[in-house]
């Protein structure tokens, strides 16, 4: 029961945090920015929409590609069609209840394929740390190559906090910061060991072990290039379907691929904070085109709910139809091997 009821709490604040950044992004509108915001996405080319798409079914195929390596050492090898559905069924599920989405695909496999429950924890564990890595290689190739926009952004901000009162470069103030880190990275570290014991404190050092043992796991893999390229892929996937979606809208035609690097990186942020990337998702893009000179409202709020759309219209149409065709394919898969079975 108590379990049941935290399970009831988390749902709801999920729901509110996603209520929450849909305020966010739509707080200053009023009639007037509604009628661009929909004249915005009326002008819109929705057949775009359709390369979008096709994109983001290829980047779940190589994400379902990706997981069935895991599986492999340790002597499992379900079929790649079974996987793709069990992953799509998952986005499916994450819509409406956030994180059940992955019990639920390890649950598909464990009945299809017998593959026990609690070895694909691991996997899991395994491709969240790897996501993890590329978006940070995302964030590091938005800032080599929008390292001029940036600083424009930050000059004045940040640079402020290694100068002295005179302007000049305080060193005394860099050695602080470097001090100051330091001594919370071991602070951090004597906490850990002191209070282990400790309830969260366990759990942080769960996760921090979680992700270490994800990222080790690869070892056991017999073509670790193979699991890179499909890692790289599915990033490159999402890049693509990112600017592509930028040609739908003639205020954003104009964005490179090279823009479409931290509109990947700050959406992806979005995707972490909301439940479905709902409002968050939306209102980063929005700020984020902002520094090209596209009109946040209508252009960039235009862009960020149809990039949006788009993810969740894959996961709404894709997971619908793999929970029709599972179990016919596996109805299928089971008469192959056994065709004397009766009806």
């Amino acid at each position: 029961m108590k379990k049941k009821l935290r399970s009831i709490v988390q749902y709801l604040l999920f729901a509110a945090l996603a209520a929450f950044f849909v305020w966010l992004s739509l707080k200053d509108m009023d009639s007037q920015k509604w009628a661009q915001l929909k004249d915005a996405l009326q002008r819109a080319d929705y057949w775009l929409l359709v390369p979008v798409l096709l994109l983001l079914l290829a980047s779940h195929w190589l994400r379902a590609l990706r997981w069935r390596q895991l599986m492999e050492p340790m002597g499992y090898r379900p079929s790649k069609m079974n996987c793709f559905l069990a992953v799509m069924i998952g986005y499916f599920v994450n819509l409406g209840a956030p994180r059940l989405g992955e019990v639920v695909k390890c649950t598909v496999i464990a009945r299809y394929e017998k593959v026990p429950v609690d070895k694909l924890v691991g996997t899991i564990v395994a491709e969240r740390a790897f996501d993890m890595i590329c978006l940070l290689a995302v964030f590091g190739l938005t800032l080599v190559y929008q390292f001029d926009i940036i600083h424009s952004l930050t000059s004045g901000k940040i640079d402020v906090l290694f100068r002295n009162a005179s302007g000049q470069t305080s060193y005394v103030k860099i050695g602080s910061l470097i001090a100051g880190a330091l001594v919370l990275f071991f602070l951090a570290k004597w906490l850990l060991g002191k209070f282990g014991h400790i309830s969260i404190v366990q759990k942080v050092k769960g996760i921090a072990l979680n992700i270490w043992h994800g990222l080790t796991s690869v070892k056991a893999l017999k073509n670790k290039p193979l699991f890179i390229a499909y890692s790289v892929g599915i990033w490159v996937l999402y890049w693509l379907s990112t600017w592509f979606g930028f040609l739908a809208i003639s205020a954003t035609r104009h964005l490179t691929l090279v823009d479409a690097l931290s509109v990947l990186a700050m959406g992806s942020i979005g995707m972490i904070v909301s439940p479905g990337g709902i409002g968050a998702y939306a209102l980063l893009v929005q700020k984020t085109v902002a520094f090209y000179d596209v009109p946040a409202l209508p252009y960039g709020q235009a862009l960020g709910w149809l990039l949006w759309f788009g993810q969740f219209l894959s996961f709404i149409l894709f997971g619908i139809a793999s929970f029709i065709l599972l179990p016919r394919i596996n109805k299928k898969r089971v008469y192959e091997v056994t065709p004397n079975h009766s009806a």
